[in-house]
């Protein structure tokens, strides 16, 4: 993998993984034209996850401190209680779906790295993503917020998000879909999803990392530059779907995963 084929990868991890298109879906098709493309373990694509993390922690610095602040036992005299009370509980709802993240993708990880072999399972599972996000389309009476939300709602999306490691299947589209199946604010279920992703990712980057004595070090410097990449391309992919999310909805973004699924599965018959 040259320098510019790895910046490319970073690229599209950064414009794929908060539009709910399925970044690791993306990336395999991406690998498969590179020749003789290898990494150990997962290990470039975790990196690229590592740099859209960075993204969304900055994109949200504002909702993380504000949780992380409420946490805090001691509070002072002129605290909006309310506002600290949703908080808390934002926490506790962060705490539980993560739990249940974290137990789907263990008992999924050594499957899961199967499949990332095959471009035919990733083009299917677009197909299947494409359906939750025109589906989601379709939901009503959307007017459940932050303060609404419940035990249950956190575990159904840490559910779907352990699900999501199979590629193909969006993380953030899935879960920001079954957060409308919820009757979640299309806003508040995307703000919720990007949050219950950080703990996710930083587990699955600390699990990976014990494959960095594999790189050669010549290869380095090409890891680096596409976690950059995916870093920069990540923020700007935020910005896009918050603005798509308030004016129009997923369900654009279903023909696109119909398109690819069935492109990639024609090209591969």
């Amino acid at each position: 993998m040259s320098l510019w084929e790895g910046i490319i990868l970073g690229v599209i991890q950064g414009l794929t993984e908060f539009l709910p298109v399925s970044s690791s879906g993306h990336l395999v098709i991406a690998q498969s034209f590179i020749k003789g493309f290898r990494q150990p373990g997962v290990l470039f694509d975790v990196m690229l996850h590592f740099g859209t993390l960075l993204a969304v922690i900055f994109f949200l610095r504002r909702d993380l401190y504000e949780i992380v602040k409420a946490i805090i036992p001691k509070q002072p005299d002129n605290v909006d209680y309310a506002l600290i009370s949703i908080r808390r509980k934002t926490a506790v709802l962060i705490v539980v779906g993560t739990i249940f993240t974290s137990v789907i993708g263990f008992a999924l990880k050594d499957k899961v790295h199967i499949l990332f072999e095959s471009v035919n399972v990733v083009a299917f599972m677009l197909l299947v993503t494409g359906v939750l996000l025109f589906l989601s389309d379709k939901v009503k009476n959307t007017e459940k917020f932050e303060k609404d939300m419940t035990i249950t709602d956190s575990i159904i999306i840490g559910i779907v998000q352990g699900i999501a490691i199979v590629p193909g299947i969006s993380r953030s589209g899935s879960t920001i879909a079954f957060g409308i199946f919820r009757k979640l604010d299309r806003e508040t279920a995307a703000r919720f999803s990007f949050l219950l992703s950080i703990p996710a990712v930083i587990g699955a980057v600390i699990l990976e990392l014990r494959n960095i004595v594999f790189i050669p070090s010549s290869d380095l410097i090409i890891y680096i530059a596409a976690t950059i990449a995916a870093l920069l391309t990540g923020f700007l992919s935020l910005k896009i779907l918050f603005l798509i999310i308030k004016k129009r909805g997923l369900g654009i973004f279903a023909y696109y995963c119909w398109f690819v699924g069935v492109t990639t599965l024609l090209f591969n018959v």
